[in-house]
């Protein structure tokens, strides 16, 4: 494999691999990052595959050499946890930022790459039910209208926008809403098939919802019942297709998981063989474009798996981690990556 593979942890930063996985390097010292940093999420700048962004403890982080070395970006979130992020691939100036638990969960957006930023709607609560703080565990850009974009917070709801986040509308809890009683309004994944038809795929704690009427109306899909496991962690678009993988487990962090694959727009899923039982839930997949048939996926106790084949059959790799928040490859080769 030509790229860097990155996975993000909470409590080791980022860790990175420019040689196909076989050695393994921490940020180096010295950097605006600490090494045993908390580390979110991950995001690959679509126009230059050699600029990440991470969100970490201590704000939006930047790399433009592919994960060797990393810069604060000076903004509002400075201090704050950041637990998502989405680049818009037609216009990468512009990035929505979701932070959360120990900090306020609240959303930002840059149209400038990131020289300025604005704090947008709603005014999320400090607190919630669930999990005391909410987080924003995901968002995504709607490509199909060239305005749209969603957000979900654990726990908090699910909300779209129509003018590239100027105002924002909280989906369930309405009359049109997710049926069934998402009574915890627990989202974890959102993700956007251009079809046809146009699907929303949506990931709560117990289950699925899908809608192919651009949210008016909602499919629920539950897993346990489908599946024999409950916890719905994640599921994930493979690039410049309508195929999708979803990642289940048997708790949070769990002692089993699950990985599937539907090509039919979610409506059947088949289980995904893996060489080696997990230890926990799958917590993240790394996709990118340059070759959607290479799947990463992490889980939450550490254990990496790599697909080839578009997440039919996964392969653990030899190395471990500790505990994986995000998983991201890109096809830069992070040049001058050194033992640490």
């Amino acid at each position: 494999m030509e790229g860097t593979i990155l996975v993000a942890t909470a409590g080791q930063g980022v860790l990175s691999s420019a040689d196909d996985g076989k050695s393994w390097h921490r940020i180096a010292p010295g950097q605006e990052v600490e090494f045993d940093a908390v580390v979110r999420c991950l995001a690959v700048d679509p126009a230059d595959p050699q600029v990440i962004y991470a969100g970490a403890d201590i704000g939006l982080i930047r790399s433009a050499d592919a994960g060797v070395t990393w810069h604060r970006v000076d903004s509002p979130m400075n201090g704050m946890h950041i637990w998502s992020l989405a680049i818009d691939s037609d216009d990468p100036e512009c990035v929505i930022a979701g932070t959360g638990a120990p900090s306020r969960a609240a959303v930002y957006r840059t149209t400038d790459g990131g020289k300025s930023w604005d704090r947008l709607p709603p005014e999320i609560p400090e607190f919630c039910a669930g999990v005391n703080r909410p987080r924003i565990l995901t968002m995504t850009w709607d490509h199909t209208d060239g305005r749209g974009a969603w957000f979900g917070i654990e726990e908090g709801g699910l909300w779209r926008t129509h003018d590239r986040g100027d105002t924002w509308q909280r989906v369930d809890g309405t009359p049109k809403s997710l049926p069934l009683g998402v009574t915890n309004s627990d989202i974890h994944c959102v993700v956007i098939l251009d079809g046809p038809p146009k699907t929303i795929v949506v990931a709560v704690v117990n289950a699925l919802f899908v809608s192919q009427d651009d949210g008016a109306t909602w499919a629920r899909q539950d897993t346990r019942a489908k599946h024999g496991i409950y916890y719905t962690r994640l599921v994930t678009r493979l690039p410049g297709s309508n195929e999708l993988l979803l990642g289940i487990g048997d708790a949070t962090p769990g002692t089993m998981t699950k990985i599937l694959y539907s090509a039919d727009l979610a409506r059947t899923w088949t289980e995904a063989s893996l060489d080696t039982p997990a230890n926990s839930t799958v917590w993240a997949f790394g996709v990118h474009a340059a070759d959607p048939a290479l799947v990463f996926a992490g889980t939450k106790y550490g254990h990496l798996f790599r697909s080839s084949d578009a997440g039919r059959t996964w392969a653990k790799e030899w190395r471990e981690f500790s505990e994986i928040t995000d998983v991201a490859w890109t096809p830069a080769v992070a040049a001058g990556l050194g033992a640490h």
